[in-house]
């Protein structure tokens, strides 16, 4: 079969079912093996690869994300495996990951303690770790389960992170103190969950979403418990939902954390909030 002819069943697939018709692209690529670059060398495809690609849009169009369809997701120039057990990484995350590392090089301590609570993939975790050199950075995650991708992205990515299954702070040792505490909460509202994107809903794992009724719970637990684990001067950064900010700012007001920045994302809308004790 013609590559542009299967190019332009995809493209008509996907556009009957409202997805972005650039990824029949990135699917006949999986699909053959290669990259996406490298489709130009193909004018024909063999029989099985179509067969493959149907398969692939049957289950994109059903509402799969594709990160999950193919199994991984680029974050910080970095590759990640990913599945329903973890969220999908997000770009505008990586403005929190850079915010932290800007933060960091600004510590003068030869080593520089960094906790991730609820890490999901890891690709917060590992991203800091690969971008700064005397990170020493540790993990958790209420889910074993997401807490085994994020040693396989640990593993693949050659990152050295310390991994504890938790609760937030319920497992860790009372004597280590952080000089950042980072963290992605779930801030979905519950009754804003059902209204989500059906690939997100339906795909997503809950616990990673709900951040209970009015989407603040883990952002209130965290800064309760945060400072008995930060060092003198310590910041805690947090990715926050869009219309989080103020909410977000004045929990941190509430519990005496200073100095607090709000930052936005690549679409203009409020995504970190930055404070330290």
């Amino acid at each position: 079969m013609k590559t542009i002819d299967a190019l332009n069943v995809a493209k008509s697939l996907l556009e009957k079912n409202n997805i972005d018709t650039r990824e029949a692209k990135l699917f006949l690529a999986f699909a053959l093996g290669v990259s996406k670059e490298e489709l130009i060398k193909y004018t024909q495809i063999p029989d099985e690869v179509y067969t493959k690609l149907l398969v692939l849009l049957e289950k994109r169009c059903n509402g799969i994300p594709y990160a999950y369809i193919v199994g991984h997701k680029e974050f910080m120039k970095l590759d990640f495996e990913v599945n329903s057990s973890v969220l999908i990484p997000r770009d505008d995350t990586e403005v929190l990951v850079e915010k932290v590392i800007e933060i960091a090089s600004n510590i003068s301590k030869n080593e520089v303690k960094i906790l991730d609570l609820c890490t999901g993939s890891g690709c917060i975790a590992i991203s800091l770790d690969k971008n700064i050199l005397n990170a020493k950075v540790y993990a958790s995650d209420i889910s074993k389960k997401a807490l085994e991708v994020a040693m396989r992205n640990a593993k693949k990515n050659d990152a050295t992170i310390t991994f504890i299954e938790s609760d937030l702070f319920e497992e860790l040792n009372d004597n280590i103190k952080f000089d950042i505490i980072v963290s992605n909460p779930p801030y979905i509202r519950t009754d804003v969950i059902d209204t989500l994107q059906k690939e997100v809903k339906d795909n997503e794992p809950i616990i990673a979403l709900d951040g209970g009724t009015d989407g603040l719970s883990f952002y209130e637990r965290i800064i309760k418990d945060a400072k008995a684990y930060l060092e003198d001067s310590g910041y805690l950064a947090f990715e926050i939902g869009y219309d989080q900010a103020i909410e977000v700012s004045n929990l941190l007001k509430e519990n005496n954390y200073k100095n607090i920045k709000v930052f936005k994302d690549f679409s203009e809308n409020d995504r970190v909030v930055i404070a330290n004790i």
